[in-house]
Parts: structure tokens; C-alpha cells; sequence
């Protein structure tokens, strides 16, 4: 008798559960499924997938093509992605956004292999332009002409001589102007060298045409000031560029407090196709930062940081360095901030809330900036939970690499400028100081840190396809050298992609959110052209979106 209603027991339990089961509503269909696709979900629980399915802005399914399809309803968008590699949404942990909008305004100089061809593009556009009217550009690069010596004024006195002109140097940490932009800024033989900056002189010491790190201010101050209509077309171009390249999110560094209101407002208008993490400029005197803004308008737009920047660049020279230049002995680059501003300045961030990120490209830099670190999480107790960034982290003492992870600062790193570097490196830094401690992200690695990577565009192009190439290879775009430059520091497919998805999120307080596919993401993913996990190296570099879809929403699509 116990066990006929144990029986009946149980079979009324199991009935009420089966009319619960179909008591309760269907799921909601989903709006966007992608389907037949190789699925690289950055997710260790699932790596690979065949689908997704997303509702609203976020992911509701991973899994497999049947499964993905059960969600779909009537007016559910289906993506057939025929086979093709599906990953998530890039992030560019470190960019300039506005910088990028201008750089497709201005004159382009990447490439130019000498500094009478970057005249012939001055004078041309002299020749569309009113008199008097400064004409800017950005990208030469004088390691790359068969003459490295600095460029002069008078080489672009002859190009535009009614026209003050303000080339800035692909890294933006040097300046090439002419006598009318001198004349223009009152620059002579007796204005000194500010603080952080180099003035390139004659022998008599009258200014040659090159400014260098904070004494390109002595000129850039005296351009007339962009108009707001000009500041929104610039971001408007660079987010349609981005969204055609496949970036999601963009870090942006050192955005000025106005520009940030102004993205603000252009996030309230729905009309960003990128998520914007912002590193604002740090406050001047007088200023207090505002309250941090996280998550605004479906994390459209996130200002939770403050960019800082400790010293220069290695292509001007201007890279601090414990020991001399060995090209330039009498030199060891430059602190851009000194060492007590740039304390005030993070100090100023932490307590605000704020990440400090700083810039640091040479060793002696990244050394004072990992102390600076170090300092600040003893003053402010819990600070470290900011995750400290070192914005570079180019040129390492061998003995700082394993601090990384011990303070738990991230190494925000630019795979491309070790590629853009490599052929001259070595001159700047000499062989073995080049080899101990210069662009080792698989060293900072294997000693636990954490790795964000992005281009720092415009100073590189924004592709982020030539940013896991060069992660990969450590080759050029012609494959060289043949075994890459310090073959030992390439990363893997897997942590390359990962440093541009779930490591750059880590970086921006957003892991909760993005950079894997998951149930409960964001939805935040690309359908590509090439699987670039698996094909030859080479084929990376052709690798594009097809369909680029930030927040659900499909920002860009071209040949599916």
C-alpha cells in the first residue's frame, strides 16, 4: 500500500509539472538571429557556436543553428552567415576619435617618403585655399625617407608662402611648420624651451621648423579653434569608418571636457554607431572633475577615466630613457609632465573616481609610472579597484615587467607600433636594450598582466585587422622579417583576439557586459569575410566585416 501512493504521489507531482511547463508563455521571438556560422565566442565555458540570437540589445542565445531558430518569429532579421567566422565586437582600447575625423579632413601624410613629396601635397592645397588660411596634416615620418634628418621650414616656406602650415609627425609628439606658422605663434631665436618640450634649433639658435612634444603648443594655440559643427562632422566620419572596420567600442584618449559633452548629446540622439569609453584631459587649475557618467544611453557612452601622460615619443626622441639615446647620446627624452604635476593630476583622478591612464613609452617613464601607481594605491585605500592603466608600455626594464601584475595595472598596448617601429628601434635603443625590454607583450603575459590592445589611431591606421596581424607575426604588410621581429613575443590568434575583445572590456569596467558572446551580453558582434583564427597569416590583412552589429542593431553591412 506504501508504495501504490508513493506512485500515485509521484505521478501527480510529475503531471503538475508538465502542466506547468505548458502553463507557461513561449519565449519572446528573437529580433536578430545569425546563423550557419563559426561562432568564436571569447567564452571559455563554450568556445565555439553556430549562432546567435539576440533580443533588444542583447544576446539571448548561443548555441546551434536549430537551436537559434527556435527563437525565431515573424519579424525576426535571420543573417545567413553561409560558414562564415563570426567573433565579437573589436574594441580599439586606445584611439583619438576626434584626431581620426580630423585626420580625414586634413592632408594625409602616411607613407610619404620624403619631405619635398609632402610639399607637392602642401602645395596643392595652398592652391584651393583663401591666403592666410593654415592648412594642417598629420603623418610624416622622417625614420621613413632616405634622409632621417629633421625636415625644415624652409622646405615648406617654399610650398606655401602665404599660408601658416602645421604638420603634425605620425606619433603627434613632434610638429613641422613653416616661418609664417612661427611668425604667426611670435617663435623666435629667444623664446625658450617649455617644460617637457624641445625647441629644434640651428647653430645660431634660431628655430629650424620642428617642435617637439609641449613646444608644439607654442604654435598649434594659435590656430583658430574647430567650430562645433566641425567637431560633430569629425566624429561622424570616424564613426562611420569605425563601424565599417568592425569597432565596436573605442577608448578614446584624452578628450577635452567640452568634446565629452558634445559626444554626450550625439549619444542622446542615438546617432553613435561605436560605444565611447572616455579618458577625459585632466582637470587644470581651478577645475574639479565632474562625476563619473557610466553606462549612458545603453553604454553608448561611458566617462569614467582621466588620460595622463608621463613623457614623449621613441620616433622624436622624446621617450624618457634611463640610459642615453644611442643615436643621440646627449639626450634622454623627455618627462612631458613632471613628476609632481603628474602625481597631483592621478591623485586628483583616483579620489574623483576616475581610472587614471597614463602614457608611458619609455623605460624611465614606465618606471616612474608603475611607482606613481604603486604610491597611489597606498595613499587611496581600495583605489587599486580603479585598475590602473599604463597607456603603452612600450620600453620596459626587465625588472618592471612582473610589477605589472603585482599592482594590477593593465598594459594597454599597441600591437602596429611595434611593426611601424621595428626598423629603427634598435638605432634609438641599441640592440640589447631593444631585445630586454621593448614591445614584449608575450613577456607581460607570462607574468600575469592583463592586456588591452588598440592602434592609438590616427598616429596608426584604425584597421584592427592589421592590429591582430601584427600581434600574430610581428611582420610588416610585406611579411617581413620572415620570422617576425622577436618572434618570441607574438601572440597567439586566441590572445590576440582576446586582448581586442574581453581584455579591452576588462579595461573599461565592462567584462559584465562585452567582449564575449553570451547569454546576457550586449550584443556586440561581426560577421567577417576570412576566418581569421585559421587562415594563412597573410590573409588576415584582407579579412573585413560583412556585417558590423553593435547593441543589436546593425550598424554596417556589405556582402551577406
Amino acid at each position: 500500500m506504501p508504495r501504490i501512493l508513493s506512485l500515485l504521489l509521484a505521478l501527480a507531482v510529475a503531471g503538475a509539472a508538465t502542466v506547468a511547463r505548458e502553463a507557461q508563455p513561449p519565449a519572446a521571438p528573437a529580433d536578430l538571429i545569425v546563423t550557419n556560422a563559426r561562432v568564436y565566442t571569447v567564452d571559455q565555458a563554450r568556445p565555439e557556436a553556430q549562432a546567435v540570437a539576440v533580443r533588444g540589445n542583447r544576446i539571448v542565445a548561443v548555441g546551434t543553428t536549430t537551436e537559434a531558430l527556435a527563437l525565431k518569429g515573424p519579424a525576426t532579421q535571420v543573417i545567413d552567415a553561409v560558414g562564415r567566422a563570426v567573433i565579437p565586437g573589436l574594441h580599439d582600447a586606445h584611439g583619438h576619435v576626434l584626431g581620426l575625423g580630423q585626420g580625414l579632413q586634413d592632408l594625409d601624410l602616411r607613407g610619404t617618403t620624403s619631405a619635398a613629396a609632402i610639399a607637392e601635397k602642401v602645395r596643392a592645397r595652398a592652391a584651393t585655399l583663401p591666403r592666410g588660411q593654415w592648412i594642417q596634416g598629420r603623418g610624416w615620418d622622417q625614420n621613413d625617407w632616405a634622409d632621417t634628418a629633421w625636415p625644415t621650414a624652409a622646405v615648406l616656406d617654399a610650398a606655401a608662402p602665404d599660408h601658416p602650415v602645421f604638420l603634425s609627425r605620425v606619433d603627434g609628439h613632434a610638429a613641422w611648420v613653416n616661418h609664417a606658422a612661427l611668425a604667426a605663434a611670435g617663435v623666435t631665436a629667444s623664446v625658450a624651451d617649455p617644460e617637457g618640450g624641445r625647441v629644434i634649433r640651428n647653430a645660431a639658435g634660431a628655430p629650424t621648423g620642428v617642435l617637439v612634444d609641449t613646444a608644439q603648443a607654442l604654435v598649434s594655440r594659435r590656430i583658430p579653434a574647430p567650430t562645433r559643427a566641425t567637431l560633430r562632422e569629425r566624429l561622424r566620419l570616424a564613426d562611420d569608418l569605425l563601424a565599417r572596420l568592425g569597432v565596436t567600442m573605442v577608448h578614446d584618449a584624452g578628450v577635452a571636457w567640452d568634446d565629452a559633452a558634445m559626444y554626450r548629446a550625439v549619444a542622446d540622439e542615438e546617432r553613435l554607431k561605436t560605444r565611447l569609453y572616455v579618458m577625459l584631459r585632466p582637470p587644470r587649475q581651478g577645475e574639479t572633475l565632474p562625476r563619473p557618467l557610466i553606462g549612458h544611453a545603453a553604454h553608448l557612452l561611458t566617462v569614467r577615466a582621466v588620460k595622463l601622460v608621463a613623457d614623449g615619443a621613441l620616433g622624436s626622441r622624446g621617450a624618457a630613457l634611463h640610459d642615453p639615446y644611442t643615436d643621440e647620446p646627449s639626450t634622454r627624452g623627455l618627462l612631458v609632465t613632471s613628476p609632481e604635476q603628474l602625481h597631483a593630476q592621478a591623485l586628483a583622478a583616483v579620489r574623483a573616481g576616475y581610472q587614471p591612464c597614463i602614457h608611458a613609452i619609455g623605460d624611465r617613464a614606465n618606471t616612474a609610472v608603475l611607482d606613481l601607481f604603486e604610491q597611489l594605491q597606498r595613499e587611496v585605500p581600495g583605489s587599486r579597484a580603479l585598475r590602473m592603466r599604463n597607456e603603452h608600455a612600450q620600453i620596459l626594464r626587465p625588472a618592471d615587467i612582473p610589477r605589472f601584475a603585482a599592482l594590477d595595472v593593465i598594459a594597454s598596448i599597441q600591437t602596429t607600433h611595434a611593426t611601424s617601429d621595428m626598423p629603427w628601434a634598435a638605432r634609438r635603443l641599441g640592440e640589447a636594450r631593444t631585445r630586454a625590454g621593448g614591445y614584449v607583450w608575450q613577456a607581460l603575459k607570462q607574468s600575469g598582466a592583463r592586456l588591452a590592445n588598440g592602434s592609438d589611431f590616427p598616429v596608426e591606421e584604425p584597421n584592427p585587422m592589421f592590429g591582430f596581424y601584427a600581434a600574430v607575426t610581428r611582420q610588416d604588410r610585406q611579411g617581413q622579417p620572415p620570422d617576425g621581429w622577436m618572434p618570441d613575443q607574438r601572440l597567439s590568434r586566441a590572445e590576440a583576439l582576446h586582448a581586442a575583445t574581453a581584455g579591452a572590456a576588462y579595461a573599461a569596467h565592462l567584462e559584465r557586459d562585452l567582449g564575449v558572446l553570451r547569454p546576457g551580453m550586449l550584443a556586440d558582434l561581426l560577421v567577417l569575410s576570412d576566418d581569421i583564427m585559421q587562415v594563412p597569416a597573410p590573409r588576415i590583412l584582407e579579412a573585413r566585416p560583412l556585417v558590423t552589429i553593435r547593441g543589436g542593431r546593425v550598424t554596417f553591412r556589405d556582402g551577406l
